[in-house]
């Protein structure tokens, strides 16, 4: 040891008492650690070697069977469903009449009727002022008084002429002459009262009148307008209030309507369901969107407004296909599909084509011939291939 510099080097440091035994006990356990450790990581690598070999032990089958999903299947069979087609249109007047000035026109004086309002044929709907009109119509039915005084005086003339030709005072050539100005006066008298008859009518056509009973559905006309043949429509009338609903069907869907299908109309913001029939098809096709119009007649009700639209399901004859709940129906953007169990209990995709959708269920149109076992529910968490444990629903509807 270095007392004068205060240093103790390596060698007398191991030499000092009790500090050699000290490092040694230090060294004992770090190695006992790294043993134990090494112990611990062989135990547990051993464990997961036993636990791998029993399970490749264990029969083929055994505890999977246990873990399969169990899903609910039924066989649709086939069943009787309405063909039903689905469509949209616009609401209008089964027979619309639009309304004008038959006659000369001129102000109009007083409009008489207001939108909604039921009228009879011939009512009128506006008047017009007739002021000069009557005026001429008087002097014309004053002409026929002058042309019937000139009539009443030639005939007596020719009267007292064929007394005296008798007696030899007048010729015969007189007496033809004055049977002429008889004549010429009677004429006068008819052509008079037919000018006063043709005023008249034309007076009579001033006055705006409804063609045919109906319902009044617009007014485009007010008192102190001035109105003539070029002023276009005045009122639209829906000729004895019928109404109809003018659906767009696709070609298909025409193909086998006819008129006569039955048909229910809900119109836009309401939930009430108006009967209807199909009175006439499209016999043509628009060939840019490849659609015609199927004409639905309505009885008159408020609800139903000419111009709004309204969705409607048609009754066209029936089919014998499967029915399916709405649960069993899939759908992404191939289209749609249900999943069928086959014989090795494993799931398959089956792409279908939907039918008619009600509140009895979904139907088929193709894809599948009703005895095939189709998964009701959970389709969404099945993958195509996948095993499962099928349980077989009742279904009595079945044919």
């Amino acid at each position: 040891m270095n007392y004068e510099s205060g240093q103790v080097s390596g060698e007398e440091r191991l030499a000092l008492p009790g500090y050699g035994d000290e490092g040694a006990d230090r060294a004992r356990t770090r190695r006992r650690w790294l043993i134990g450790g090494a112990l611990a990581l062989l135990a547990l690598l051993g464990a997961w070697w036993m636990l791998g070999h029993k399970k490749a032990a264990a029969p083929a089958g055994a505890g999977v069977v246990a873990q399969l999903p169990s899903v609910t299947v039924t066989v649709p069979g086939r069943q009787v469903v309405d063909r039903q087609i689905s469509a949209t249109g616009s609401l209008a007047a089964k027979r619309e009449m639009p309304v004008g000035v038959a006659g000369e026109g001129g102000l109009v004086r007083q409009v008489l009727v207001e939108p909604g309002q039921w009228v009879r044929a011939g009512q009128v709907l506006a008047l017009v002022d007739r002021s000069v009109q009557v005026q001429t119509a008087n002097s014309l039915a004053a002409q026929i008084n002058v042309a019937r005084s000139d009539l009443s005086i030639a005939q007596s003339e020719l009267d007292r002429a064929q007394q005296l030709v008798d007696r030899g005072f007048i010729s015969k050539a007189d007496l033809q002459r004055k049977a002429a100005t008889r004549d010429a006066a009677a004429a006068r008298v008819n052509v008079a009262q037919a000018t006063f008859a043709e005023a008249r009518a034309r007076n009579g056509r001033l006055d705006i009148r409804a063609p045919a009973a109906g319902l009044v559905l617009t007014r485009q006309v007010e008192p102190g307008q001035i109105v003539s043949s070029g002023s276009g429509v005045l009122f639209r009338m829906a000729m004895g209030g019928e109404m109809e609903m003018r659906a767009l069907m696709a070609e298909s869907d025409l193909a086998g309507l006819r008129p006569g299908a039955r048909a229910s109309v809900v119109p836009v913001g309401s939930n009430r369901q108006f009967a209807g029939t199909v009175w006439q098809v499209s016999p043509v096709i628009d060939p840019q969107s490849r659609q015609g119009i199927a004409r639905i007649q309505l009885r008159y009700d408020p609800a139903l407004r000419p111009g709004g639209f309204a969705t409607a399901t048609v009754v066209s004859g029936a089919a014998t296909v499967p029915l399916l709940p709405e649960s069993a129906v899939q759908s992404d953007r191939t289209g749609n599909y249900v999943y069928v169990v086959g014989a090795d209990n494993r799931v398959q995709r089956r792409p279908v084509k939907i039918g008619t959708v009600n509140d009895t269920g979904v139907s088929i149109a193709q894809g599948l011939s009703g005895t095939e076992k189709v998964v009701l529910a959970a389709g969404a968490f099945l993958n195509p291939g996948q095993q499962v444990k099928p349980v077989l629903q009742a279904n009595g509807n079945r044919t």
